[in-house]
């Protein structure tokens, strides 16, 4: 290496130029006045001065109207609690209902009751919830109190000192010193980091609950970059948009005093609630605070859907008011038609009220006393039962996730019997049906595709062990036989791989380092840890090898090394380590070279006659999966240098001159470049990618394996630089699995800075490499681009990657021989073919390419880029803009193929949910081979379904073959005679551009209509935007229950349209989790929480709220049928007391109970036939006629209950209460009953609160009817009860009316579960006979299912 270093410092005295990292002359800078743009933000903007500094005079005038930091999310104070509280509670119609009837009765000549007693329901209502609602505030108050008495360093211009403060005095204009750990109070612009490269780390898990490390940079050109910041000498003037919620965007400009104006980006922006992580000090100055900070922006607190139930509610409870007016009417007309045939009865109070007037204030009467028809506490029972639903849905045992040590959440609060009513089902695939663990599996490059057989068989390992331990499996284990061919190995060389895969390594067994917060995401040893390719393997050797390749060899080995270059840089991963935070770059100062290719350095080490690099040869070791990577390759100490940073006047930071120690002598000299080439792998048909231009090619004697070598960087002596272990913490798995497999072939991404990236080489060892720009990946674009200075040839190289969708139509033949734009499309033809083979595989495929820049092209387009990135308005239209003209006329370098394992028992899951009748339809952006592929191994497709594909590149075409598949659909039904079959066996693709055709107004009905004829779709590259338009689709067109179900932020537009939103926490951070109505941590959890769960939870909501509708129409109709044996004057057979408590009290515990815990089928017998979900999608439990049908049965008991005491007592001499006293008794016995035999479960606790009903109101009336003497004027109930109970006859009345009024509906439930019983009923009795029995009947049921 040492005679490698002087070479290159030979040649710069050869070659006059640049330096190696300096600009051309005449390229502006970022920095450069001319380049900024001069234009304001129109309209709104914020101006941002600091509050100790020069601007100090006029901070107060500019910051008048800006909040301070600290936050309240509570709803009341002290002081408004009970206004803002009722104010918020008689928004509810039915409390403005209520308040309307205890006003009305406050009028004398239409009041029936006491003026208290008509208040007592309401009053209990609004102070129930008045008490909830105080507990909440009161725990949100708690948790405010402990966040804004938080301490953190503010500047303090008094003291000319940092002094702590609690987080709400920090001010808009406060500077802010931070320590590594430190939580970020309020938005601060990054005006200093003591990171060297001016970066800083947070963690934003707080936010988003992403835990991988994001990077930060100071705001640029500051003038005091290099040194801690002294907020007097800050004199800029900041203007930056106002506050919104938009987390990924930040617009805004400094101003220095020399009118120069730098722009702001998000990258300069640390958000509230995040955490600085491996940076020791940071300091910033606040623009946002408190509530208008980004995260308190996006704090909208639980959401609130209305469900499908509670829509159905509120159309009966207008039929009870239809009801209501019905009854009332009918009162107020008997009522005026009875006075008009009266003339001059004594007992008249003679008046000059009229009949008409008469009967019009008898119906305001009326409405007072049949007040219990519309049911004030059924809206407060029904919430109670959902808390109840909920708390036992999160404590379900069988939904926590012991390795994320995590339940499920539930964000939604009300919409929990919809989980029963699924109908269509929308999910993603990367994450949500897969582990989105991105393991590398194999690559394709310059056309050659290396299949990787040893990391095939190192994931089949992983595999074996995950399915012993009842975990996930492979793709390619259920869909492919290709993964078989691993027999072909030898005993020795498979028992090697079992014992290097089943043990970790040994490091890796020791506690984490406390450096590190946790673990690094996306690391786990599966991820990490690739096996080479043996071909791929020797070709890079030869970049260690004495001897040369020339010509077509050469370039191919070009592609290799940019390939791998572009896997290791290509990303804006972390790094750090077990016992350094994060990899400080440090830039060499090393000799310009003007090379332009390998084969120019190659043949500038010929010249010289000097071995190009030297080798060391590791300790031998074998217990880690690593041993695949040492099985190819030697391992040599990684050069390092550490020379003293001097900071440059432009800010970047030249390294000292690098003195590699050498410690091994060299592997060999490279005197003769014609030896021979003998083809180890002479029978693989791959190699046959560059046998068209074979001729051309000089050969190679790869030779001995054992005397080649590649740095792979991981490994060293204990204490040597280079020894610690990497850890690499990406945005995204894809980046993971990337850079894992770069390093596993010696390309090792060691260090990142702003503007630098440290990169080991094989055979090269660490060489610096400028960042000059990263293009982020975006949907739109579905690729990135880094643009660096490479550190060899010093050219401007472009690597992007992205979908090969999109990069194999941007990969363009390069302006050159004709020779090389053959090899182009032979490169793009082969690619082609790999990707098609990798997507049938269900591999994910990601296209690899470059573009080298001429100075003069470069210097053009940075001026379009620096003047995009400091523009203020449509700053993203115009970086997008920017990025489009640079990506153009690529490179194709090659391709990766990686496998996304399928999460555990998700085939098993999509199948149950089928039989259960749920259409599941995939969206994903995957490529359509990849999807179908999918698919197949999740059960989704089966080998039986017929398979419509649509491909379309027009509208026209679209609409034509959208109306040939369905035509075709209906011949092959018309042609089997049954469409229940057929339409079973159809299955539908669709591709993103067909897709976008489909989702016009004229093509959605021919769409619709067609997938309707199938049993699933498959929606294959779909942007987020698709997602959510077929969702919405869906749900309006064919007004269905739909759940959209995903785990990452592309599918929140999706999870929000869905009636029922479900994110899993996965890899992805928590977008989908935070956007959802359910949070699970697996798919395979979907099955039990619809199946079970939902089913449970829409059957009991549904009989509880007709049981409720029941029981208030049963008691309303004794109070109606009184009315023709008194006139229809308004008059009750009973005390006022019991009558407004019925309802209140003595009948309200019971259905609380029966919508919590009321069980019709067990829960394993719901997981093993999910056919009995179909009864909610039907809602079987509550049809209009099923309400009626109870209507009519409350209309049959409240007879039987008024008529049979009526008869009983009819000629005695009992009073008006001692007649109500018996139908009273009867009414309750009947409706606990009712109860009784309506539930399917019955437990102590049902047996506890319905006798306690009934001894408390036995016990109330009896004390009632003891004491009180003027309780219920003008009546006087005293000794009344407790003369009828202690009487048999009271008793023998009360027991016939009970049983007369239920033998209807048990014979009637006797009838139907004998002649038609349901398939519900079915199953519960299943579950009342022996494990044996049980088995037998389950067979037969599903054999019956079959036929």
């Amino acid at each position: 290496m040492e005679q490698f270093y002087w070479v290159r410092r030979r040649w710069r005295q050869l070659i006059s130029g640049r330096g190696l990292y300096s600009a051309p002359a005449s390229q502006p800078t970022k920095s450069s006045p001319e380049l900024h743009n001069t234009e304001r933000l129109p309209g709104k903007r914020r101006t941002v001065v600091a509050r100790h500094g020069s601007h100090q005079h006029e901070y107060h005038n500019i910051s008048k109207g800006y909040h301070g930091n600290r936050i309240r999310t509570t709803k009341y104070s002290l002081l408004t609690f009970i206004p803002m509280n009722l104010f918020q509670q008689f928004h509810r119609t039915a409390n403005l209902y209520f308040l309307f009837l205890v006003m009305l009765n406050w009028v004398p000549v239409v009041e029936a009751f006491q003026k208290e007693i008509t208040m007592i329901p309401l009053v209990v209502v609004l102070i129930v919830i008045a008490i909830k609602d105080a507990l909440e505030d009161y725990r949100r108050y708690r948790f405010d109190q402990k966040i804004n008495n938080n301490i953190a360093s503010v500047y303090s211009g008094k003291h000319q000192t940092y002094v702590d403060q609690h987080w709400q005095e920090v001010r808009v204009g406060d500077f802010v010193r931070l320590s590594c750990n430190e939580i970020i109070p309020a938005d601060m612009l990054l005006l200093y980091s003591s990171d060297p490269h001016g970066v800083c780390y947070i963690e934003t898990a707080n936010l988003d609950g992403e835990t991988n490390l994001k990077q930060r940079e100071v705001v640029r050109d500051l003038p005091q970059q290099c040194s801690e910041l002294t907020p007097e000498n800050f004199h800029g003037r900041i203007e930056c948009e106002n506050p919104n919620n938009d987390l990924s965007r930040f617009r805004g400009y400094v101003e220095h005093p020399s009118k120069v104006r730098v722009g702001l980006h998000n990258n300069n922006l640390l958000l509230r609630s995040c955490t600085v992580r491996n940076t020791e000090t940071v300091i910033g100055i606040v623009v946002y605070a408190g509530h208008e900070t980004k995260a308190m922006m996006n704090n909208s607190g639980p959401r609130y859907k209305r469900s499908k139930l509670e829509r159905r509610l509120n159309v009966d409870v207008l039929w009870s008011v239809v009801l209501l007016v019905i009854m009332c009417l009918t009162t107020a007309i008997g009522h005026g038609l009875w006075l008009s045939n009266l003339k001059e009865a004594p007992f008249l109070i003679t008046d000059s009220v009229s009949p008409a007037l008469a009967g019009f204030y008898l119906f305001w009467t009326m409405i007072i006393v049949l007040q219990v028809l519309i049911p004030i506490s059924l809206y407060v029972s029904v919430e109670v039962v959902k808390l109840g639903q909920i708390f036992f849905i999160q404590n379900d045992k069988d939904f926590y996730n012991e390795n994320l040590d995590s339940r499920i959440q539930c964000r939604a609060l009300n919409i929990t019997e919809d989980l029963g009513q699924i109908q269509y089902l929308f999910s993603d695939k990367t994450g949500t049906l897969t582990e989105n663990k991105m393991v590398f599996r194999r690559c394709t490059i310059a056309g050659v595709e290396y299949p990787h057989e040893e990391n095939a068989r190192r994931l089949e390992v992983y595999e074996q062990e995950d399915e012993a331990m009842g975990r996930s499996q492979t793709l390619k284990s259920r869909t492919s036989a290709k993964s078989l061919s691993c027999k072909s190995l030898s005993c020795n060389r498979s028992s090697l791989s079992l014992q290097t895969l089943t043990g970790y390594p040994e490091e890796e067994q020791e506690p984490p380092s406390p450096t590190l917060h946790q673990q690094s995401p996306f690391s786990s040893p599966m991820e990490k840890h690739v096996a080479p390719d043996r071909l791929l393997v020797q070709k890079l050797n030869c970049l260690s090898s004495p001897l040369f390749l020339l010509r077509d060899a050469s370039m191919e080995l070009t592609y290799i090394v940019d390939f791998f270059m572009a896997l290791a840089i290509c990303n804006t991963v972390v790094v750090s380590s077990p016992n350094q935070p994060r990899h400080v770059v440090k830039v060499p100062e090393v000799s310009p070279t003007k090379l332009k290719s390998l084969d120019e350095i190659k043949m500038l080490f010929q010249r010289f006659g000097l071995p190009r690099f030297s080798a060391l040869s590791p300790p031998h070791n074998t217990g880690s999966p690593r041993s695949f990577t040492r099985k190819y390759f030697t391992r040599r100490k990684a050069t390092s240098f550490s020379p003293t940073p001097t900071p440059s006047k432009n800010g970047i930071e030249p390294g000292g001159e690098r003195n590699p120690q050498p410690s091994a002598q060299n592997a060999g000299h490279g005197e003769d470049g014609d030896q021979e080439y003998q083809d180890e792998e002479e029978g693989s048909g791959e190699l046959g990618s560059w046998k068209g231009i074979e001729d051309n090619m000089v050969p190679l004697n790869v030779g001995d394996m054992s005397r080649l070598e590649i740095s792979n960087g991981e490994q060293g002596s204990a204490g040597e630089p280079g020894a610690d272990e990497l850890i690499y913490e990406a945005e995204s798995p894809d980046e993971a699995a990337l850079v894992h497999a770069a390093r596993a072939y010696g390309c090792t991404l060691r260090g990142r800075s702003v503007e630098h990236l440290l990169v080991e080489l094989p055979g090269m060892g660490s060489l610096a490499v400028r960042l000059l720009h990263i293009l982020p990946f975006d949907s739109t674009r579905k690729r990135m681009s880094v643009v660096v200075r490479h550190p060899l040839t010093n050219q401007v190289v472009v690597y992007t990657k992205g979908a090969d969708s999109v990069i194999m139509d941007l990969a363009e033949s390069p302006k050159s021989a004709e020779r090389s734009d053959s090899m182009q499309g032979h490169i793009r033809k082969q690619t082609q073919k790999h990707l098609d083979d990798y997507a049938r595989e269900g591999l994910r495929t990601l296209c690899i390419a470059k573009k080298v820049l001429e100075e003069e092209e470069y210097e053009v387009w940075l001026k379009h880029q620096v003047f995009a990135e400091t523009s203020i308005e449509n700053r993203e239209e115009l970086l997008m803009e920017s990025a489009l003209r640079l990506e153009t006329n690529i490179t194709l370098l090659g391709a990766t193929g990686i496998v996304d394992r399928l999460q555990e028992e998700v085939p098993e899951t999509i199948e149950a949910l089928q039989k259960a009748g749920v259409k599941v339809w995939v969206l994903t952006g995957d490529k359509q081979e990849t999807a179908i592929n999918i698919a197949c191994a999740c059960r989704l497709l089966r080998s039986t379904d017929h398979l419509l594909t649509a491909n379309c590149g027009s509208k026209g075409m679209c609409e034509t073959l959208l109306l040939d598949l369905r035509k075709e659909v209906e011949r092959r039904e018309a042609e089997r005679g049954d469409a229940t079959d057929v339409t079973s066996g159809f299955a539908m693709v669709v591709d993103g551009c067909t897709l976008d055709f489909a989702l016009q107004d004229d093509l959605k009905d021919n769409f619709l209509e067609l997938s309707q004829h199938c049993r699933a779709v498959i929606c294959c590259r779909s942007t987020p935007l698709q997602k959510s338009q077929v969702v919405r689709l869906v749900r309006d067109k064919l007004r269905v229950m739909t759940l959209a179900i995903g785990d990452g932020a592309n599918d929140v537009s999706m999870i929000q349209v869905a009636d029922v939103g479900v994110g899993i926490s996965g890899q992805e951070g928590m977008q989908a989790v935070m956007s959802s109505d359910f949070a699970i941590s697996r798919f395979k959890h979907l099955r039990k929480l619809l199946l079970v769960h939902g089913h449970w939870c829409y059957s009991r909501l549904a009989n509880m709220i007709l049981y409720f509708f029941y029981k208030n129409v049963m008691y309303v109709n004794l109070l109606f049928w009184y009315q023709f044996f008194c006139g229809f004057s308004g008059n009750v057979m009973t005390n006022s007391w019991v009558l407004i408590f019925f309802n209140l009290l003595f009948t309200s515990a019971p259905p609380l109970l029966y919508g919590i815990l009321d069980k019709d089928v067990s829960a394993d017998t719901l997981m093993k036939l999910p056919e009995l979900y179909k009864s909610g999608q039907n809602s079987k439990a509550y049809l209009p006629s099923t309400f009626w049908l109870t209507m009519l049965d409350a209309l049959y008991q409240s007879l039987v209950c008024f008529f049979i005491p009526y008869f009983a007592l009819n000629g005695s001499d009992a009073d008006l209460l001692s007649f109500g006293s018996p139908i009273n008794a009867s009414a309750l016995l009947i409706i606990l009953l009712h109860q009784v035999i309506e539930s399917h479960s019955l437990t102590w606790l049902h047996a506890v609160v319905l006798v306690g009903s009934a001894l408390f109101y036995f016990s109330f009336t009896l004390v009632f009817s003891m004491v009180c003497v003027t309780c219920s004027p003008p009546s006087n109930p005293l000794g009344v009860d407790k003369l009828q109970m202690s009487e048999m006859h009271f008793y023998g009345v009360c027991a016939l009316t009970t049983v007369l009024a239920l033998i209807p509906r048990l014979l009637f439930h006797a009838l139907h579960n004998t002649i038609s019983p349901s398939n519900t009923l079915k199953a519960a009795m299943m579950d009342q006979f022996n494990p044996e029995d049980y088995c037998k009947r389950m067979q037969r049921w599903n054999q019956t299912q079959i036929t």
